[in-house]
């Protein structure tokens, strides 16, 4: 992990000097400044910091930071941040990614990271649609949705995400939402502190060809009641009026309304991030309106070695006990031979 500086920042000092060319009211402006943000709140060197991304809308982000950058190809950012990682353990490696580039031509980097446990943080901007490319079906579009590649409707089964992560041995999962600044700034906080790989979703809406896909749980005047945002040690209570909540009836996810059946809030699951069995969170990463209220927040956390420092100490053990200690050990080794 990178180390922390006596610099104190401003989410300013993260603003680079290029056009931010986003739509205006694009869901993508808000992860910015969230992001922006948090690095000044975490006070670690700038220089310490390098943002990857791929192809998509989403993957414009390292332009707009003042920090390092990559921009990768389409899909490959994960095995980018990999490599970056590697090379450079010290670094703090952010990759910026797409529903379409993560999850599409993306997918088999993306499952492998995770599964490896790489000390890398995943934003995943999910706006259930190609956007940069104009309006085609991605992997996680809703099943029906009809789109320029899906004339009549897709009839594919969307990816979720949060099963997705899980399912490869995700150790960290979170979900928030474009606009909630708040609720963005403590999860990005969150997966800044976690070591391995740490996948946030952001629900994210595009304006021009997904207007209003998620407006069952960005909706002001409906999203207290269809989204519940977790906090680890606290029961899971939610809604408008705090009068709704999540228990477990054989081996279901349910929800209740307190005070109906005699139902308290002790009553309530209480959260557990830490759980080592995935089987819980696996349910709440998969809760979807209208039957469940969508799960926000720090889902699943488990701490595990990571890939990169596992790397260090298998390198570390073979060349302490390695007869081969330059090139010219190296070059001499085995059979030689003199030529005259």
């Amino acid at each position: 992990m990178a180390e922390t500086s006596n610099n104190h920042y401003v989410a300013k000092d993260f603003k680079s000097d290029q056009e931010v060319r986003w739509c205006p009211g694009c869901g993508d402006h808000g992860i910015l400044s969230s992001l922006q943000k948090t690095l000044a709140e975490l006070d670690i060197p700038k220089e310490k910091y390098v943002f990857v991304s791929g192809i998509g809308c989403s993957s414009r982000l390292p332009y707009y930071m003042n920090t390092y950058g990559f921009h990768g190809i389409h899909g490959r950012a994960a095995a980018i941040a990999t490599g970056v990682k590697i090379a450079n353990p010290d670094l703090m490696v952010w990759e910026m990614t797409g529903d379409g580039d993560a999850l599409a031509i993306g997918g088999n980097h993306y499952i492998h990271a995770i599964r490896r446990n790489i000390d890398i943080k995943i934003i995943l901007f999910n706006n259930e649609i190609y956007g940069l490319t104009k309006g085609q079906y991605s992997p996680t579009s809703k099943k029906g949705l009809v789109t320029k590649t899906s004339p009549y409707g897709t009839i594919e089964e969307a990816f979720k995400i949060g099963e997705l992560t899980i399912g490869a041995n995700g150790r960290f999962f979170a979900r928030t939402v474009d606009y909630n600044l708040a609720l963005s700034n403590e999860v990005y906080k969150e997966a800044a502190a976690f070591h391995g790989t740490a996948v946030v979703e952001v629900i994210q809406n595009c304006v021009i060809f997904n207007d209003g896909a998620h407006d069952a749980i960005t909706n002001k005047e409906t999203r207290d009641d269809n989204t519940i945002v977790l906090h680890h040690g606290q029961p899971m209570i939610f809604g408008k009026n705090r009068d709704k909540g999540i228990i477990l009836v054989n081996l279901k996810l349910k929800v209740v309304r307190l005070g109906e059946g005699g139902i308290t809030e002790k009553d309530l699951l209480v959260h557990d991030a830490h759980e080592p069995n995935p089987g819980i969170h696996y349910r709440l990463a998969g809760m979807t309106y209208p039957e469940y209220p969508v799960a926000l927040g720090v889902i699943r956390a488990i701490n595990a070695q990571t890939y990169d420092g596992a790397m260090l100490e298998q390198h570390e053990k073979v060349q302490a006990s390695s007869k081969i200690k330059s090139v010219d050990d190296l070059l001499m080794s085995g059979s030689t031979w003199t030529v005259k």
